[in-house]
């Protein structure tokens, strides 16, 4: 049967399953598989695995009890291997490189920031402060503009848009990255400009929620902050 891999942990953390249940319906047991100087907490998988709430819960709660008791290297819902054998010979054939990311990850925790910007706000923004804009604009609403200003406006407006948020975005993320041991930047998606995920240790956790909430006020009501955390962290393993 094939086997669900939730997470790798060092042989040294205590791997407290009790209570917890694994992916499937019913639930699978969860159970360790030990190579080298490494753990794997695994469970049989389900034939129809598929990322059903559930599952991607029961999948949660086993990081989520690990990291109260050490590092972990949480492993993204859905992966499998053939057998017990094979995760063991993966945990000795890679112990190396595992173990030098459980220290990179030792105390720490991920914070995802995502930032977007209501966009009618910034527009009335771009129109206030660039002559240009303004000027294409107030022709355009006179009707006395060339037939070619509205796209020179949209051009205009586009590129003051993506200057603005990239210079902003390089402002949060040079604010936050002193309290982060790492960083991984994902693309944005919707209207967010910034997608970006921060590897805090945990005496540095304070300081960085802080600081955070001091950017999300110092910016005010038309920029959006929502932070998420902590994490396990997913984006450095």
């Amino acid at each position: 049967m094939a086997v669900y891999i939730y997470s790798i942990t060092g042989k040294q953390h205590p791997v407290r399953l009790d209570g917890l249940d694994g992916v499937g319906d019913p639930p699978a047991e969860l159970r360790t598989v030990t190579g080298g100087p490494l753990c794997a907490v695994v469970s049989d998988a389900p034939d129809d695995l598929r990322p059903k709430r559930r599952d991607v819960s029961a999948h949660q709660r086993v990081q989520d009890r690990l990291m109260e008791d050490g590092t972990v290297l949480p492993l993204r819902f859905g992966l499998l291997a053939p057998d017990d054998e094979a995760v063991r010979a993966a945990l000795e054939e890679r112990a190396e490189e595992y173990t030098e990311r459980l220290k990179a990850l030792e105390g720490c925790a991920e914070y995802n920031l995502k930032v977007s910007q209501e966009e009618e706000a910034l527009l009335r923004q771009i129109l206030l402060e660039s002559d240009t804009a303004r000027e294409i604009n107030d022709g355009i609403r006179r009707g006395t503009a060339g037939p070619d200003a509205p796209v020179r406006l949209g051009e205009l407006v586009a590129g003051e848009v993506r200057a603005r948020q990239e210079a902003l975005a390089s402002g949060v993320v040079e604010a936050l990255r002193p309290f982060a041991r790492d960083q991984q930047q994902a693309q944005p998606t919707g209207e967010d400009f910034l997608n970006i995920s921060f590897l805090v240790p945990a005496e540095q956790e304070e300081l960085f929620v802080t600081t955070e909430l001091s950017l999300a006020n110092q910016m005010g009501e038309d920029v959006h902050f929502r932070l998420n955390g902590p994490l396990p962290p997913y984006s450095f393993v």
